[in-house]
């Protein structure tokens, strides 16, 4: 099926009127595309490192929305322009020019996986997306099948690669690893696949969970996930499971209590591959989850944000015994 994109140009001033004009005549979906800077608040919500290159002296501003190829716009359109003209005599639209063009309907979902094809993390380990075939591999390496879905997570990160060198190194057969921001599960999989005997990953986001329990599938692990608030029974369950496999927990430990009881004291490795804005606040509580002599490994750090999670880690009695770096990315990896 194809699409009509109807785009309307205009300024910042006039974005909010033209949107509840939009929303008046039914579209409830619409792309906004301007020059006005991220506000730190919403930066801090929103945990981005990077921030777009914005001409706060630029004052045009695009509205776009898709309408079917087979509807009537002449109608809307005249109805639009309408509203607009209303407009005119108290605030500036800019050209208020409106422009149709044509756009396929295609699977943006799933597209991006013909870009994703089996590679070689280091020597040992390769990450084979599940729809593709491993022509190539030597006899000792270690496999792990990926559908990353729409969490986070193909292994191909900078940040992935130095979590991973970590968990190699760390990882011992009575290991008890905790996986904090696991995304697609692939340092759950690859903690199992070193020889740990215990791990535990935690998502904020309940897809996130789902995605890292089918992954566990593919790859021939036993998995449990825990999506209801923390229940005591099915808890015990998902950590039972984690025996044999990797169990999972829908939850956020920054804020919830009831998680964090339940990880206490547990764990010999902790993984963070997050950002360094939710790595800072961790610094405080991770150390909790830990036993005597465990390890913290951090990273998704921006190099930009480095001296402040080196302060946290400092601050909070953590003693860092490892500083990698790769590209504009670093990791810590600390002990108490």
């Amino acid at each position: 099926m194809k699409w009509k994109k109807i785009t309307i140009e205009t300024t910042t001033q006039a974005e909010e009127l033209i949107e509840a004009i939009l929303l008046e005549l039914g579209i409830d979906s619409f792309e906004i595309e301007d020059q006005i800077p991220i506000s730190k608040e919403d930066q801090k919500k929103m945990f981005i490192d990077f921030l777009p290159e914005t001409d706060p002296t630029d004052s045009k501003a695009y509205l776009s929305f898709y309408k079917e190829e087979e509807d009537d716009l002449e109608i809307l359109l005249e109805q639009i322009q309408k509203e607009m003209f209303k407009l005119t005599s108290f605030v500036d639209l800019g050209s208020g020019k409106i422009t149709v063009s044509e756009t396929e309907d295609k699977d943006w979902i799933n597209n991006w996986k013909e870009f994703f094809k089996p590679f070689r993390v280091d020597d040992t380990i390769i990450i084979k997306p599940t729809w593709e075939e491993l022509k190539e591999k030597k006899e000792n390496d270690l496999i792990i099948e990926l559908d990353p879905g729409t969490a986070f997570g193909t292994g191909a990160h900078e940040t992935t690669k130095l979590c991973i060198a970590g968990l190699k190194h760390y990882i011992k057969p009575e290991s008890k690893v905790l996986d904090l921001g696991c995304g697609s599960g692939i340092l759950s999989i690859l903690s199992r696949k070193l020889g740990a005997d215990f791990v535990i990953g935690t998502d904020i986001d309940s897809n996130a969970i789902k995605v890292s329990k089918e992954n566990c599938t593919v790859n021939k692990l036993c998995s449990e996930i825990c999506l209801d608030g923390l229940n005591t029974q099915d808890s015990i369950k998902v950590f039972e499971v984690a025996k044999t496999g990797c169990g999972f927990l829908w939850c956020n430990v920054l804020k919830d209590q009831k998680a964090r009881e339940l990880l206490k004291g547990k764990f010999d490795l902790i993984t963070a591959n997050i950002l360094a804005d939710v790595i800072i606040p961790l610094a405080e509580i991770t150390k909790d989850f830990l036993k005597p002599n465990g390890y913290f490994i951090s990273s998704g750090i921006i190099n930009s944000k480095a001296d402040e999670v080196e302060k946290a880690l400092l601050s909070n009695n953590w003693k860092i015994i490892e500083k990698n770096c790769l590209g504009d990315w670093f990791c810590y990896i600390a002990t108490r």
